[in-house]
């Protein structure tokens, strides 16, 4: 696929998405948390124009996960279902949907 670089975009969490999956990139055991975030960044970017080095970023964590994205989306649609809920703060949470109204 070739890009028009005004087709290229920057997403506005870029700079924290970028920390997210740097600290992801290079953990050899992924706990939980670290399943759910890698899924809602897949999500966040999947259709986003432009953001190269994050997708790039999302596809090695997966390869040294060694998982692909539909078995990690079956791990994280079992953890939700188990009643999986994150311990840190809303902050960290921009964009997953997570419900902070309680």
């Amino acid at each position: 696929m070739v890009f028009i670089m005004s087709d290229v975009q920057s997403h506005p969490l870029h700079a924290i998405d970028k920390k997210i999956i740097d600290s992801l990139i290079s953990k050899e055991r992924p706990e939980d948390f670290d399943l759910i975030n890698l899924a809602r960044l897949i999500n966040r970017y999947d259709n986003f124009p432009g953001e190269i080095e994050i997708k790039e970023d999302i596809k090695k964590t997966l390869k040294f996960w060694n998982i692909t994205q539909d078995v990690l989306f079956s791990m994280t649609k079992k953890l939700w279902s188990n009643n999986f809920r994150p311990s840190n703060t809303t902050k960290d949470l921009v964009g997953s949907g997570f419900d902070t109204s309680n």
